[in-house]
């Protein structure tokens, strides 16, 4: 059984790869057995992840793409062609936006959110689907949605939360969709992570000191998550273990999006 959750010999994309959660996925994917295309707007950091896959003895192709660029999408995926010839995982992982009020977001910083957050995704997961189609060997394609794209966040994710809310309807349309091409597309839900991003935000003087123990009280195993923890979900996701499986959206929240709003995990 264990056999099944095993990537071996396969060619997988990750876009958003050069830090965070997409970093530490597509890692997991090498450790797996998975060859990889890694992509993102950050060339050292792609690096570094390349670097990570190598060492497991796995192949690592470092395209610098900014997906919200559609012609940058399609020579991202002409190179996986020229390199592996085919994709059978694709991994849809970055994001961008500016914290701010909605009354105060200007368009330039919606379309920006949308652009990278939404517009993106839809691109990479038609250039690897019209692959997949043509192969008539299936496939798996995963994005990171957020608990953010379920229910209000709050506190400026306004852009963020509204793209994410997209992700996940695309997920399910796209399920439906490509279902009888043997194509699996689901999308992974995570709620606060320890990736540099929150860290950074966690860490700045102009936050709020109490922000970590209100972000607590919402998650019932009581800690923020780590990139590590996202990880396996992605690798069953992506496997065979995972074949019937498809248009799920999987909470990776400790518990955030079972606890009712006026609950509580304290007594």
């Amino acid at each position: 059984m264990l056999k099944r959750f095993s990537l071996d010999g396969k060619k997988a994309v990750a876009t958003g790869a050069a830090s965070g959660l997409s970093q530490a996925i597509a890692i997991g994917f090498a450790s797996a057995g998975a060859d990889l295309v890694i992509a993102d707007i950050n060339h050292d950091g792609l690096n570094e992840t390349a670097k990570s896959i190598r060492a497991l003895g796995q192949k690592a192709e470092v395209c610098q793409c900014d997906i919200a660029d559609e012609a940058a999408v399609e020579a991202l995926f002409n190179r996986v062609d020229e390199v592996y010839g085919r994709v059978d995982i694709l991994l849809n992982g970055p994001f961008a936006f500016n914290r701010e009020k909605p009354e105060k977001l200007t368009l330039a910083d919606w379309n920006e959110a949308i652009a990278v957050c939404l517009t993106g995704f839809f691109t990479c997961a038609q250039q690897a689907g019209l692959r997949m189609i043509e192969r008539g060997m299936g496939g798996s394609i995963i994005s990171i949605g957020s608990i953010a794209g379920a229910s209000a966040l709050g506190r400026g994710n306004f852009p963020y939360s509204v793209a994410k809310a997209g992700v996940h309807q695309l997920t399910r349309e796209l399920a439906v969709e490509w279902a009888r091409h043997g194509i699996r597309v689901n999308a992974l839900l995570p709620a606060q992570m320890r990736t540099p991003s929150v860290n950074r935000w966690l860490e700045d003087p102009a936050t709020d000191e109490g922000l970590v123990a209100h972000l607590l009280k919402g998650i019932p195993m009581n800690r923020i998550g780590a990139p590590d923890d996202i990880v396996g979900p992605a690798i069953f996701l992506a496997s065979e273990a995972a074949a019937f499986v498809t248009g799920t959206l999987l909470p990776v929240d400790g518990g955030n999006l079972a606890l009712n709003a006026g609950g509580s995990h304290r007594w």
